[in-house]
């Protein structure tokens, strides 16, 4: 009897850490984040005698986290409404290309066609998918791959590439020597999408699309709109992240973005932001994207190979995914 009330406990103990995460997934994330710089520095210390934890480095996870947590951004809404983008890595690639080709038309005219080039991208997603009616992931996976066609042609060509000096120093550059400059544009968006989110009428039409679209229908929402505007802003966030990378490489690269589409979707996952749409939010993406950076050092400092950084990113979204979808489901 003591043994069966031991397991009747210890089943009600998991049940209820995992309602915590799915309730409180900031706080578990702030815990899981602080937990890894512990572990990293410690690594650190013990492999090169320094620390890892300094204000240095710290500004370091910041600036390199900024391109991820913007395409995070925008696969965040695409994922509020039960979709997702499989093409945002190469819109940011695309974006990037644009705003080094038009880098001696001035910075101004190169940053609204890198910027144009993303919303454009993401006008296409949001009618194949608001109004032709194709699942998201058919859609955007064949718009990125006629986007890496066309890249793959123009950038085999001798086009003159120019990186306009204000993305320079948004992808590399600090002030006082610890703050970031990408700040300067990370923060304002991260601030307008929380506010946005949870006070405008747009970001509750997000939600309400992903969690009952036939509702939503029902209501008067007009549900093409609602998408095909969260697919433009998902081009336009990729399209900033793709200049941040851009000014931090310092060369545009059809390679450029790809190796951040698993993680932009992981982020999200571990965010708390459900894959079936509806609920969510983009605090708990903002602390995926650092978490992910955080375990990419911590691989660089163990010398990991590539193959373990992309094991551990899949493993995370499936972990964090059937975490959340029991919790939600105990409700």
């Amino acid at each position: 009897m003591s043994t069966a009330s031991e397991v009747i406990a210890g089943q009600g103990r998991v049940r209820r850490a995992q309602q915590f995460l799915a309730d409180n997934p900031v706080v578990v994330l702030v815990v899981v984040l602080v937990a890894l710089l512990v572990i990293t520095d410690l690594v650190n210390r013990h492999q090169s005698g320094e620390p890892f934890v300094t204000w240095k480095q710290l500004s370091t996870t910041l600036l390199v986290a900024a391109p991820l947590g913007l395409l995070a951004a925008g696969q965040n809404l695409v994922m509020l409404t039960g979709g997702v983008d499989l093409s945002i890595a190469y819109i940011a690639t695309a974006a990037a290309y644009v705003t080094a080709w038009q880098g001696d038309a001035g910075t101004t005219s190169a940053i609204l066609l890198g910027l144009g080039a993303g919303a454009v991208i993401g006008l296409v997603n949001g009618i194949g998918v608001a109004v032709f009616r194709v699942n998201p992931l058919i859609m955007t996976l064949g718009v990125g791959s006629v986007l890496f066609g066309l890249l793959s042609i123009y950038a085999a060509k001798a086009f003159k590439k120019t990186i306009p000096d204000l993305v320079s120093s948004l992808g590399t550059e600090r002030f006082f020597g610890y703050i970031p400059v990408n700040l300067l544009l990370w923060a304002p968006v991260a601030a307008a999408i929380i506010l946005g989110l949870r006070y405008m009428g747009y970001g509750r039409m997000l939600y309400a699309v992903g969690d009952n679209p036939s509702a939503s229908r029902l209501a008067g929402v007009r549900i093409w709109q609602v998408l095909i505007l969260g697919y433009v802003l998902c081009g336009l966030l990729a399209a900033m992240g793709g200049m941040l990378l851009l000014g931090f490489v310092g060369n545009p690269d059809l390679g450029l973005a790809t190796p951040y589409l698993l993680p932009s979707v992981a982020a999200v996952v571990i965010g708390g932001t459900s894959i079936l749409g509806g609920f969510g939010g983009y605090g708990g993406t903002i602390l995926g994207a650092l978490i992910l950076t955080v375990l990419t050092s911590l691989l660089n400092v163990l010398n990991g190979p590539e193959w373990v950084k992309q094991v551990l990113y899949g493993s995370l979204i499936i972990v964090f995914t059937a975490i959340y979808a029991r919790a939600s489901a105990s409700d």
